[in-house]
């Protein structure tokens, strides 16, 4: 029966975020009244009266388990096809900074349940969306930190995104572009303090991309200037630290064009560095998704299924 909604649903956040926390809560009752050690311990004594000791569950929550891996990727890839086009428009070509000041964009605390297509993506565009996000996923009661892995997914796709059209934009490897860059990332960050995410490693996804800022923000002239950017780029690979430098066009008056002999230098400290060869990240990279368990404290006895789920054929034991 969840196989064919989510079929049916197949594009329909909301319905999949209900179905995948449904889903996960169904896998930890089925642990939690296994009758196993690991998971009766987490028990209260009437809770434990419940077990069901005479039946093996294991294939069962093989087969849920499965079933909610299946239902998260489609759960992802139906957030990262609503953000995709925010991402180059919000976080590379918006300007917010008029000179140097860094004023939050505007509605930066506002919530909504959706953003209008025919606006002009921004900053807020982005930030609006993953509060859409996080609001729906807590109202499906997700667990936690389900959702925690969901937005380091997304923070990762955001990071990549962004990164890879840097590569391929001269026009956007300047330090005015780099200091917009910083600066929204600082929103993404004070967007995950607020939602008391600090802990879903989604800031860490975003390291190559607020090294990319930095390298372009940085003074590029001395052998110390090449032994900074050596030292302090750690999870750009040589051939991005050197795209990036090579693309670098100043745009103001003050700034002064980075000489080859510098880049030579440069590449030349970079040259034991592994993976020295990579220049895009893959987008579509997935990490693997744990359903932790968490047992519910409420006694089976006590639950009342709603008469519209139409389950009036099941019965009470």
């Amino acid at each position: 029966g969840i196989k064919q909604v989510i079929k049916e649903h197949a594009g329909d956040f909301e319905m999949l975020s209900f179905w995948l926390s449904n889903t996960c809560h169904f896998l930890n009752c089925l642990k939690q009244y296994s009758g196993e050690e690991e998971f009766m311990k987490h028990n209260t004594p009437q809770q434990n009266k419940n077990n069901l000791i005479h039946f093996d569950l294991s294939e069962y929550r093989q087969v849920l388990s499965d079933l909610a891996i299946r239902i998260y990727h489609q759960f992802i890839s139906v957030m990262e096809t609503s953000i995709q086009p925010m991402i180059v428009p919000g976080m590379l070509e918006y300007e917010s900074l008029q000179g140097i000041s860094g004023l939050k964009p505007t509605g930066f605390r506002k919530r909504s349940s959706s953003i209008d297509d025919t606006d002009a993506y921004t900053m807020t565009s982005i930030l609006q969306q993953l509060s859409y996000f996080y609001t729906t996923m807590c109202q499906n009661g997700l667990d936690p930190e389900l959702l925690k892995q969901a937005m380091r997914q997304l923070f990762f796709l955001i990071g990549a995104v962004t990164l890879n059209s840097l590569f391929l934009r001269k026009d956007m490897c300047s330090c005015r572009k780099g200091m917009q860059i910083r600066c929204n990332i600082s929103y993404l960050e004070e967007w995950l303090k607020e939602k008391n995410l600090q802990s879903s490693s989604s800031k860490e996804t975003l390291e190559p991309l607020a090294q990319a800022a930095w390298l372009l923000q940085v003074k590029k002239i001395t052998e110390e200037d090449a032994k900074e950017i050596s030292e302090h780029c750690t999870t750009l690979s040589a051939t991005q630290i050197v795209k990036i430098l090579n693309s670098y066009t100043p745009i103001d008056d003050f700034e002064k064009r980075i000489a080859p002999s510098f880049v030579r230098k440069v590449q030349g400290m970079l040259n034991s560095r592994q993976n020295s060869t990579q220049l895009m990240l893959d987008t579509k990279y997935l990490f693997q998704v744990t359903f932790p368990f968490t047992p519910s404290p409420h006694p089976l006895e006590m639950i009342e299924i709603p008469s519209s789920f139409k389950l009036g054929f099941l019965t009470r034991i």
